[in-house]
Parts: C-alpha cells; structure tokens; sequence
C-alpha cells in the first residue's frame, strides 16, 4: 500500500480504537469526520466523553480537537505522579538459561524506560526481515511477531555495542566470548564450544560467528592451563573489509535488501583452509547467513565471478522484481459510496468552525469532569454487585445452617 510501518501501526490502532466508539465512528463513515481528527480522538475518547469530543471535532478544526486532545492528556497525566514512584521502586531485570541454552529474560520496568524499549524495538524492527526461508527451503514464510521482537532486541544490543563510547582499554568487556576448541572447529567434532560462562552453542553456530570475528589463538597444555596467548587478530583485516563493503554494498542473497547488520561469509571457511581474500567472500544478513551454515541455501562460486544460490536439492533461488502498479480508478470510490448511501460533497466534512475562540480549559474541565463520574458510576456499580454478592452468601449459609437444623432434628 505504500505505507510506512509507523504509519500503518497508527491506522490499525485507531480501527481498533473506533470498535469501542460506536458515534465517532459512524461519524467518520459518513465523511463528516476527517481522518486526523479521528486519529486525535481516539488516543483519549471513550464511552463518558465520546459524545463530547464528537461535538467539538465537529465544530472546530483538527487543530482545535489536536490542542485539546493534548491538554486533556495532559491533565490525566498529572493525577498519575504517585504511580511513577512505585513504578520506579519495582523496576527489575532478571535473566536465567533454560535447559537448551535459550535466555530466559524478565523485565519490569518504569512506563517511560518501557516505552524507549519498545521505540527502540519498534525501530530495530524496520531494519529487519519479515520473511525467512521456511525449513524445507520451499518458499519464505512470515516470520511471527514474537520472533521478530527477539530479533530487534538482539539488534539493539548489538546496536549499542558497536556504537559504544567506552575507552579502548575496556572495550573487551563489552564482547561475547567464545571458547571452542582448534578439532571442533576445524573437524566439527565433540569438544568444549560455549560462551564464556554462558550454555554451549553448536559447532556450526561458532564457525558462522567466526566468519567475522576478532580470533584469540590461547595453546593449552591437556589439564587445560594456558601456555601461550597469541596476538588478537580479526579473521577479516579491516581493508578488506572496507573493499568488501564498497562491492557489496548489503547483502547479496537475491532479493534482499538488508544493507545494516550484515556479516562477512567464507564461502570456503578459513578452518577448512579458506583464503581470506574478495573472491572468498560475500556479504550476507544475519538471516540468510545463518541459513547458509545450516545447509538451507548453498552458495557456488560462478566462473566468470559472483555467486549463485541454490537449494540444497539444485534448484535456484530466482529473483525478486518488481511488478507493475495496478491501475486505479478515482471513479470506483465514488461508486462504493453510492451502493453504501453515503452522499459525500464539499460540505460533507466542513468544519461547522464560525472563526469564534475556543476555550481548552473549559473543554478540558468538561473532560475532565465527565471521565471522573464515569469511574465513580463504576465504582458505585461494583461496590453495588458485591454488597449483593456478600448477601447473597449470607442467605445461602443461612439456607445451609436451617437445612442443617432440619436434618439433625
């Protein structure tokens, strides 16, 4: 549809919003209401002052009904100081492994740390797949919601780790280590492959990691003490690197545009006896690197240069290209209103605005007044139901001891 994803978040929430608002909404169906206005309202309406608000974005403009949405927000906010507090007292993380190595993560945490979460989740989650290459490697398929949120998070802590502006002497402190042994690497063998005080990891995981890693050689006697610690190095030098960038630009697998995030592959993997040099070389996603170590897509070397993907059972991975747009007929929305009974003309949304100044304090002490009667309706109502609740309980003991009393005489 040509929406960016912040913006179709927005329209999804106001539908769901306009399911409890049955007069705005019909509103709106009938063109009287405006889509911002609508999108304003439906961020603090509900049932005590749908009405209300309906009068106002009908006779002012949607600069009016924005001005006093804010202000309204703005005076419920201030009754909620005290939950801030207690909020902040609650904060918590805490995190444990579950018995296949995953991260058990729990938080708790202040609404306005929570919100800078989810934002920064929210825009992690922009730079990421919605598709991955389903396990008999037939089609993609969606990737679930909850999924792709576990991605962003990653994404987040990889973000900040790479942006860090911590000195270069602690810079290792913010590293994952990873112990593996020279055989298992190389030979895909049992032997000790885990993170640093961490679960174990599959062999092939580590040398997908180790495609693009800083490497530490450490020669240990069979007691497993440390004889000889070897320079640091990275198993792809940084002008190579730079070189590769420049070719690549993104990942290469066809189709996909993912140009942040993205590893360095051996096609021949340097454990294996691998060159680290361009031709060796491709630029992959976190997604689709995996994949390849896992055996789902197969990469051959072209002999006049460049790659090609292949399933494991040959086929090729076409690519993707765009199609063409499909006509639209400016006229079909006209019909649709007609067949509805929706007559809609240049005065059907006009604001009934006379140019007078409107008064937010007013609107807003009408608010104000009318969602605090609401609650105590409400609260009348429940302490109603169960003062009937606790009486209804009394006379049915009452029934029990004389049924009792019955029985015995």
């Amino acid at each position: 549809m040509g929406l960016n994803l912040g913006a179709a978040r927005e329209k999804v929430r106001v539908a769901h919003a306009l399911a409890g608002l049955p007069r705005i909404a019909a509103a709106m169906a009938r063109g009287e209401l405006s889509y911002s206005k609508v999108r304003a309202l439906s961020r603090v309406a509900c049932p005590a002052t749908e009405e209300s608000l309906l009068m106002i974005a009908l006779h002012g403009t949607a600069h009016h009904v924005e001005r006093l949405v804010r202000g309204y927000r703005r005076a419920q906010e201030a009754e909620e100081l005290s939950r801030e507090a207690q909020q902040h007292a609650k904060r918590s993380v805490t995190y444990g492994y579950d018995e296949d190595g995953s991260l058990i993560l729990r938080a708790r945490l202040p609404a306005v740390a929570g919100a800078m979460l989810i934002q920064a989740l929210d825009a992690a989650l922009e730079s990421l797949p919605e598709e991955e290459i389903s396990a008999d490697v037939v089609a993609e398929r969606s990737i679930p919601f909850e999924s792709l949120r576990a991605d962003a998070l990653a994404a987040v802590a990889e973000s900040f780790l790479a942006e860090s502006h911590s000195s270069s002497s602690s810079a290792d402190r913010y590293q994952v280590v990873v112990h593996v042994d020279a055989e298992t690497l190389r030979e895909h063998t049992a032997g000790r492959c885990e993170i640093e005080q961490g679960p174990s990891l599959p062999a092939e995981t580590v040398r997908r990691l180790a495609c693009d890693a800083s490497l530490l050689q450490v020669l240990e006697t069979e007691s497993g003490e440390p004889l000889d610690v070897g320079r640091k190095t990275r198993s792809i030098p940084p002008a190579i690197r730079r070189a590769l960038n420049t070719r690549d630009g993104g990942c290469r697998f066809p189709g996909c545009t993912h140009q942040r995030y993205v590893d360095a592959h051996h096609i021949k993997h340097w454990a294996d006896g691998g060159e680290t040099k361009l031709a060796n070389l491709v630029t992959l996603c976190r997604l689709h690197h995996r994949l390849v170590h896992e055996g789902e897509i197969l990469i051959d070397p072209l002999p006049g240069g460049g790659w090609r993907f292949v399933h494991p059972d040959g086929r090729h991975f076409a690519l993707i290209r765009c199609s063409r747009a499909a006509s639209y007929d400016w006229e079909e929305l006209e019909r649709t209103h007609a067949a509805l009974g929706i007559p809609i003309d240049a005065d059907t949304a006009a604001t009934r605005w006379q140019g007078e100044r409107m008064d937010y304090d007013l609107g807003v002490w009408m608010l104000c007044n009318q969602a605090n009667r609401a609650r105590e309706e409400q609260d009348v109502s429940a302490e109603t139901c169960d003062q009937e609740d606790d009486d209804f309980a009394e006379t049915f003991e009452e029934e029990d001891d004389v049924s009792a009393e019955t029985s015995s005489a």
